[in-house]
């Protein structure tokens, strides 16, 4: 007696609809996908109760021939692929011709089609997966999916479904993936007899906006990247507009919404830099490659995929956004031009050496002294002289005559310079004065311009610092006299590890750092990286040695390297209520104008932030 038995035919149909059609949103989505596939230019979907009681796609596609019908409700039936070649190669969003047959053996399905070539139209019902006869119908072209009563004879399954309201956001969201990935096809969304999206064919960026909000569009840069074969385009946010969950990452491979780990991962790994904390980028990207090169037949809900080439994906999709997120601050997401690429000649104390005095520029000259015609209007974008000097003494410190002389650059304090030309070469403009001691206010020709001092040089130093050990090590600067202080028993280990072997002394030089052993219970810092000199030794030794101690050094040096050389940054950068001169501040804008990523610091939050004068004229009421 045998124990193998075949199932029915509809029985396989109601185990298969468990992987395909988890919930009314899986359905909508199979549904939506093939008509895209039919190409259809306008599709509207109407749902009741959630999409369990009615869901009901309508498009004016290519229509189902009338002796294709059956089929067409049958498994396995597709007319999208013929062989295995064809698998290996889909460029269709279905394939598997198991979608309808699963939809209508858990519900009551109807599909009414006319083909472009037929003189009326067709419709055949299916109930519980029964299927009836084509009869005739009225439509004036496309096809008509209307599914009724989900799970209706299957009701230990239906009772895992949600609330209507629950169902209904599964549904809006299918909706809005396939929406997006399609701009230029129109679409309609209808619930319970309201309707609440009509989205017109347009162009992609105005198709972001409408299902991702202004406020996305507004904060999100274009992207549109091409190498070897592959291209990524789409809209990504700055890392100033993440968010605490994954609610808005959209990813396409060749036009379908996947969810793949190793594309999270690449983008990912192009935001760790820049966001804050636990928080999420928001992003709409594409992907677009030959189509033998991924395999989409790798789960039935067709949202996993596997390239054949996996690491040469990662490494262009974490390239592409890493340099686009590296852009220096005032490139054309603000319709201003690059400024230019080299670090400026002027600096900031933190860069200055002990008791030397800072760096005067050769042909600078006094800002209240110059007559030039139209200087301070070129300079100051129109800014009233009297202005120029009262500004000046916002900044409570004592500003020496030579202080003013040496404020601008020779390239900057060229009364030749127009507007257009200031706007260009020096998008944060100039520094207007420092308010509380913390952020630096500045003009440039779209208006007002708040920085935050310490984050904003946090940035710049924490970049020099990756530029450094990129480079092999972080230049060392010898202490005049050594500090000493009072160390733990597990600071003291860490030191006579890392100096018991050459790698770990290789380790702390590489870093920057010369620590010796004084005494059981004392050490000494005989060297610092260079460029923090004037960060607290003895704070700055003691972190790096925790990192060292808690990690050690060959992940110091990789995994952990930006945390530590973030915490470093961090030590360096100028601190709140510290007074700075013109100079200063005009040089850190200046560096920041240079430096990548400078719009967020090392921690995600913004660095600086423009009010327009549009902005400013709204606040106090000008015009109205």
């Amino acid at each position: 007696m045998s124990l193998i038995k075949l199932l029915p035919d509809q029985l396989i149909s109601q185990i298969a609809a468990g992987e395909v059609v988890e919930r009314p949103a899986s359905a909508l989505k199979e549904l939506l996908e093939n008509s895209l596939d039919a190409g259809s230019s306008d599709i509207a979907v109407t749902l009741g109760q959630g999409g369990v009681k009615l869901l009901r796609v309508t498009d004016d596609g290519n229509g189902i021939p009338h002796g294709d019908l059956t089929l067409a409700l049958t498994r396995h039936a597709t007319s999208k692929i013929a062989s295995l070649d064809d698998l290996e190669s889909v460029a269709s969003l279905g394939f598997r011709g198991e979608a309808l047959a699963s939809i209508a053996s858990i519900s009551r399905t109807s599909i009414t089609s006319r083909h472009a070539e037929a003189s009326h139209a067709w419709r055949i019902a299916a109930d519980g997966g029964l299927l009836g006869d084509a009869a005739p119908a009225a439509l004036d072209r496309g096809t008509i999916v209307e599914v009724q009563d989900i799970y209706f004879n299957t009701p230990a399954r239906r009772k895992f479904l949600k609330t209507e309201q629950t169902e209904f956001g599964h549904c809006e969201e299918a909706f809005r993936r396939i929406a997006l990935s399609r701009p230029d096809v129109g679409f309609m969304l209808q619930h319970n007899g309201r309707a609440l999206m009509r989205l017109a064919p347009g162009e992609a960026k105005r198709r972001f906006t409408e299902v991702l909000g202004p406020d996305f569009s507004a904060e999100a840069f274009e992207l549109d990247e091409s190498a070897g074969g592959l291209r990524l385009w789409g809209m990504a946010a700055k890392p100033t507009f993440s968010r605490s969950a994954r609610d808005t990452q959209y990813v396409y491979v060749n036009g379908r919404f996947v969810r793949d780990k190793l594309i999270s991962h690449a983008i990912r790994q192009a935001y760790q830099d820049v966001l804050h904390h636990d928080r999420h980028p928001a992003f709409a990207l594409f992907l677009e490659l030959d189509p033998t090169l991924v395999d989409v037949n790798v789960h039935p809900s067709k949202t996993e995929v596997r390239f054949r080439e996996g690491q040469a994906v990662h490494r262009f999709i974490f390239h592409a956004l890493h340099k686009a997120l590296a852009t220096p601050v005032g490139l054309p997401a603000n319709g201003l031009v690059p400024p230019p690429a080299a670090a400026p000649a002027t600096s900031y104390s933190p860069g200055i050496p002990a008791g030397q005095p800072y760096p005067r520029q050769q042909g600078s000259f006094d800002l209240r002294a110059n007559e030039a015609p139209g200087f301070y209007q070129t300079l100051f974008g129109g800014l009233p002289r009297e202005a120029v000097d009262t500004a000046s003494s916002f900044v409570p410190s004592a500003i020496s005559s030579a202080d003013l002389q040496a404020t601008l650059s020779p390239s900057q304090a060229s009364s030749s310079l127009s507007p257009e030309q200031a706007a260009q070469e020096y998008p944060l403009g100039f520094a207007l004065a420092q308010l509380h001691g913390v952020y630096v206010l500045a003009q440039n020709a779209l208006g007002l311009i708040v920085v935050d001092m310490h984050a904003a040089h946090e940035r710049i130093m924490y970049e020099r610092l990756k530029n450094a050990l990129d480079g092999d090590s972080v230049p060392m600067q010898p202490l005049l006299l050594p500090v000493s202080f009072n160390a733990d028993r597990f600071e003291v280990a860490t030191v006579q590890e890392q100096l018991s072997t050459p790698e770990g002394q290789q380790t702390l030089h590489q870093l920057g750092f010369e620590i010796v052993q004084l005494s059981p219970s004392t050490l000494a810092v005989r060297a610092i990286p260079a460029m923090l000199q004037d960060a607290d030794a003895v704070a700055l030794a003691r972190d790096v040695l925790r990192d060292l101690r808690e990690y050690g050094g060959s992940r110091v040096l990789t995994e952990r390297r930006n945390e530590l050389l973030a915490t470093m940054a961090c030590h360096a950068a100028v601190r709140a209520n510290r007074i700075l001169s013109i100079q200063e501040m005009n040089a850190l804008l200046r560096d920041m104008e240079a430096t990548e990523r400078s719009g967020q610091c090392n921690h995600g939050r913004p660095t600086w932030f423009q009010a327009t004068m549009a902005d400013l004229d709204k606040m106090f009421m000008r015009g109205k």
